[in-house]
């Protein structure tokens, strides 16, 4: 932050807060004597509810502070841009920016932005009750979904009814403020349906549209994935599956109804239609192109150290395991330095790049390096940092790989990529001069055994022994090709 007003005011809101930290370590007390360590407990109970009670009118004059200001940011930047600027790529620079300045994704800031413009302009009750504190940011966004698909006039009655108490036929009982966010979207969009029967089908028309499919990593090896369709296609997706899994089950099934219906849905995904025949939760492997990075000892069974699957993480060394023995396809070669576990440069002389050198990026970037954006690599294209016609060549520290939306920003707006590294994705300048570093990968060595005998390999060969005050393995010069014949590399490697 430059601006010296800016600068001031948030450092005195730090120490305030700091001030309130200092009432909840036990300081600031009632100054009147107490009786008891029960009252002085008691004391002290009710200044932290005093503090979560202030804490959350803070927190909405914030959220209504940062949706002024994404508001006239937007507005700054539309107002010096020249006339015939494209309008999307303007829009696209901004949402980059503000998503950079909360370190939040495209996709959250560009919901910021489109319900601070509805706050700032359609709802102005919601914006002021927002900014005093008497509703949460939660109620204000569901005010922003209900009455987005409504009329000017339809919006207004709709905020009036439940923020200004002197509206004719104004909401009984409790204040907006004072229910759960959730119960008062409830309660909206009951009025909303029953005022304005018209807007479901204009909603429908629009929630179609938005269909998708969304993939969210999980835990342990597992991940979800969700699709938003059309209520009539969902149910019947489930309704089949769950019939489907139904006629699966029998004496000699272990799997519950829930297993055999995921198991199902999976098997017709990847190209099986008959999940039966597999083992409990299993289905056909994977034959879609998907990059796994195996250590070395977990692929030889030595050691568990997880796999690394793109687009997704650790996984089990187990499941990698698997997934190298039955989906060989699946299973790219890549070099890498066995003393930090990073892949090795590879250059080309060419304008484009070879299919090694693409997925070798897959596997340096993980996702498109562009800072928030979740995107994975399976949908993105290599491309040149500096540009080949003006002398850049196509070697790794010269190749990202954004995203369609952010290859287009790059190329539409002022935002510019800088230079990566062998282990690096480039990091980006924004039109304000402002820098962000990309994510990257987080490599290491590999682990070694730690059995009582770690040389012994399954087939009677010896692994690699380490140097006496050494970490490094004796090949730590040469680099290991993983793939098909990764384990027959090694093998002959150390014969």
């Amino acid at each position: 932050m430059g601006n010296a007003a800016v600068v001031k005011a948030y450092a005195d809101i730090i120490a305030a807060i700091a001030v309130l930290n200092s009432v909840l370590n036990g300081a600031g007390g009632s100054g009147s004597e107490v009786s008891s360590e029960a009252e002085l407990l008691g004391g002290l109970g009710d200044r932290c509810l005093d503090v979560l009670s202030g804490a959350a009118g803070v927190e909405a004059r914030m959220a209504a502070l940062k949706a002024r200001a994404a508001v006239k940011y937007a507005d700054t930047v539309q107002a010096v841009a020249s006339p015939g600027a494209p309008v999307q790529a303007q829009e696209m620079a901004v949402t980059a920016e503000v998503a950079c300045a909360l370190t939040i994704g495209d996709r959250a800031a560009g919901a910021l932005l489109y319900q601070s413009q509805m706050l700032t302009t359609a709802l102005p009750l919601t914006l002021s009750a927002l900014q005093a504190g008497n509703i949460s940011w939660q109620h204000a966004r569901a005010m922003v979904d209900e009455a987005a698909t409504l009329d000017p006039a339809g919006a207004a009655a709709l905020e009036a009814h439940f923020l200004d108490p002197d509206a004719p036929n104004a909401a009984a009982g409790c204040p907006a403020g004072e229910m759960p966010a959730s119960r008062f979207r409830h309660r909206a969009r009951t009025w909303r349906e029953r005022h304005h029967t018209e807007s479901i089908e204009k909603r429908h028309a629009k929630g179609v549209l938005d269909r998708r499919v969304e993939y969210a990593p999980d835990q342990d090896g597992m991940a979800w994935l969700s699709a938003y369709l059309p209520a009539d296609q969902a149910a019947g997706i489930w309704n089949r599956s769950t019939a489907i899994a139904r006629g699966l089950q029998g004496p000699d099934e272990p799997r519950t109804l829930t297993q055999l219906r995921a198991d199902v849905f999976a098997a017709a995904i990847l190209g099986s239609g008959n999940p039966a025949g597999h083992e409990p939760g299993q289905v056909p492997p994977p034959r879609a192109h998907v990059l796994v990075t195996v250590p070395v000892f977990s692929l030889l069974g030595a050691t568990e150290e997880p796999a690394m699957l793109d687009g997704y993480g650790p996984i089990p060394a187990s499941m990698a395991r698997a997934l190298v023995a039955n989906g060989a396809d699946s299973f790219y070669r890549v070099l890498v330095d066995p003393r930090d576990g990073a892949p090795l440069e590879i250059g080309r002389a060419n304008y484009r790049p070879t299919k090694a050198m693409r997925n070798w990026l897959r596997l340096r970037d993980g996702k498109c390096p562009f800072p928030g954006c979740s995107n994975h690599s399976l949908d993105n294209e290599a491309d040149h940092l500096l540009a080949w016609a003006k002398g850049g060549t196509t070697g790794v520290s010269n190749l990202g790989q954004p995203c369609p939306k952010h290859h287009r920003l790059r190329h539409t707006s002022a935002w510019k990529p800088t230079p990566g590294t062998k282990n690096e994705p480039p990091g980006w300048i924004s039109p304000t001069g402002r820098h962000y570093k990309s994510e990257h990968q987080d490599w290491e060595p590999p682990h070694w055994p730690t059995e009582p005998n770690p040389g012994a390999c399954g087939n009677g060969r010896q692994l690699p022994a380490r140097r006496e005050g050494s970490g490094d393995p004796d090949f730590v010069h040469t680099g290991l090709s993983l793939g098909e014949d990764g384990v027959e590399r090694l093998l002959h490697s150390t014969a």
